[in-house]
C-alpha cells in the first residue's frame, strides 16, 4: 500500500509518500510561498498538481491514499476520520478554534478530493490524541454555559507527535505501551508537553489553542490573562494586535530578538544576557511541567524529549533535567551529549527513570493512522 500524506498550510504543502509494507519513504517534498509574490505556484490546486506530476517524475504511480494533517477537530474526532461531506462540514465548523490552520488544511483536502477522484482520504487531527484527558484536565474554570454553548476547553496539539514517540518509546523499553507512564516533551519552534498514561493523553501544556503552556520560538506561553486588557487599557493595542503579539512577536524572539533556538543559544554564548535568560526561561518552563507532570502520573517510567529542540540541544536537556533527582531523574551527561541517528538514552546506569531522546515523525505517524483507519473499516 502507498500512502500520500499531505500537510497543507496556508502558503505551503508539503508531503510524503509511504511504502507501508516497509514503512519507507518513497517520495517527499515542499512547496511553500503559494499564492505570494515571487512564489512559484498561485493556488494549493497547481500545487498538487505539481506534486502529482514530481510523483510520476520518480516513479510512484498508484496511491492507495491520502492522510491529511488536520490541527484542530474540537470534541467531534477522537481518532482519525475517513474524509466524506459530513467530515468535511464538520472540520469547517471547527474553522473558529482554528482560523490560521483548518482553512488550509480543509483546502489541501478539497483540492486532493478533486485531483484523486475515487481515492479514500483521512483525515488525521492534531487534537484527536487528547482527547482522553479527563474534565479535570481540560476544563477551565469558566462559567459552565461557555464550554456547553462554545466548547471553551482544552484540546491540546501536537498529537501525533506524542502519539508517535510514546509507541516508540514502548517497542524500544521492550514495555507494553498500557503499563507505561510517559512524560513526552515536544520541543521546538511550536512546543508542548504530555502526561501519557497507558498509552493515553491524561494532560498536556496547550490549550484551547496552541498559544498555552511553554515558552516557544514566537508565542508566550502562559501569562496572566489580564495582561490582554491591561495592554489594552494602557497602550491601545486592538483584541488583533495583542492575538498578534503574543502569538507572532513574543516567546523566545520577544525576550531576545530571535526565536531559533540555535540563535539563541549562539548569542547566549556571546554574552548577550537577553538571550541568557531567554534560554533559561525556556528551560525552567519546561521543567515546572515535568514536576508537575510526574505529581499527576503518580509513577514515571519515562522522560522523553522530541522535536528540533528536543532531539538536539543536549544543553537544553540538560538544564531541563538538572535538580530534579528527587523525582528519579539523574541524567548522564556525557550520553546526552552524544551523537546517535535513532533513539538516545541518557540517564546514570543505576537509574530507574528512562531519560530518551527520540526522534518524532508525524508524517508516518498519519499514514499509519490513516492504514489503521482503512483496515478498520474494511
Amino acid at each position: 500500500m502507498k500512502i500520500l500524506v499531505l500537510n497543507a498550510g496556508s502558503s505551503s504543502i508539503k508531503y510524503q509518500v509511504f511504502g507501508m509494507d516497509e514503512q519507507q519513504v518513497l517520495a517527499g517534498g515542499l512547496i511553500d510561498r503559494i499564492g505570494e509574490a515571487g512564489g512559484e505556484m498561485a493556488s494549493h490546486h497547481e500545487a498538487l498538481e505539481q506534486i502529482i506530476q514530481r510523483l510520476q517524475a520518480a516513479g510512484i504511480a498508484g496511491i492507495d491514499a491520502i492522510g491529511h494533517r488536520v490541527v484542530h477537530g474540537g470534541e467531534h474526532f477522537k481518532q482519525p476520520a475517513l474524509i466524506d461531506a459530513a467530515v468535511v462540514d464538520t472540520i469547517r465548523a471547527m474553522i473558529p478554534l482554528a482560523p490560521l490552520h483548518n482553512p488550509a488544511n480543509l483546502e489541501g483536502i478539497e483540492v486532493a478530493q478533486r485531483l484523486f477522484p475515487g481515492i479514500p482520504q483521512v483525515a488525521v487531527f492534531d487534537t484527536a490524541f487528547h482527547q482522553t484527558m479527563p474534565p479535570v484536565a481540560f476544563r477551565y474554570a469558566l462559567p459552565v454555559e461557555l464550554y456547553q454553548q462554545h466548547k471553551v476547553r482544552r484540546y491540546g496539539f501536537h498529537g501525533t507527535s506524542h502519539q508517535y514517540v510514546a509507541q516508540q518509546a514502548a517497542a524500544y523499553l521492550h514495555r507494553d505501551l498500557v503499563d507505561l507512564n510517559l512524560i513526552t516533551l515536544h520541543l521546538g519552534n511550536g512546543c508542548s508537553a504530555a502526561a501519557i498514561a497507558g498509552g493515553k493523553s491524561i494532560d498536556t501544556s496547550m490549550g484551547m489553542t496552541p498559544l498555552e503552556g511553554l515558552v516557544m520560538g514566537t508565542r508566550c506561553g502562559d501569562i496572566d490573562p489580564a495582561l490582554h486588557f491591561y495592554l489594552h487599557r494602557e497602550t491601545g493595542l486592538s483584541a488583533d494586535d495583542v492575538e498578534s503579539l503574543f502569538n507572532k512577536k513574543s516567546g523566545l524572539k520577544g525576550l531576545c530578538g530571535v526565536g531559533d533556538m540555535r540563535e539563541v543559544q549562539a548569542l547566549a554564548d556571546s554574552g548577550d544576557t537577553d538571550a541568557q535568560l531567554a534560554e533559561a526561561m525556556f528551560a525552567y518552563r519546561v521543567k515546572k511541567y515535568v514536576g508537575a507532570y510526574i505529581a499527576v502520573l503518580g509513577r514515571i517510567d519515562a522522560v522523553v524529549f522530541t522535536g528540533g529542540i528536543g532531539e538536539h540541544s543536549a544543553r537544553i536537556r540538560a538544564q531541563v533535567c538538572a535538580n530534579l533527582q528527587v523525582f528519579g531523574v539523574h541524567p548522564d551527561l556525557d550520553r546526552n551529549t552524544a551523537h546517535t541517528a535513532g533513539i538516545l538514552e541518557f540517564q546514570q546506569e543505576a537509574a530507574t527513570l528512562k531519560l530518551l531522546v527520540i526522534p518524532t515523525n508525524e508524517e508516518l505517524e498519519i499514514a499509519r493512522s490513516t492504514a489503521r483507519e482503512l483496515l478498520r473499516r474494511s
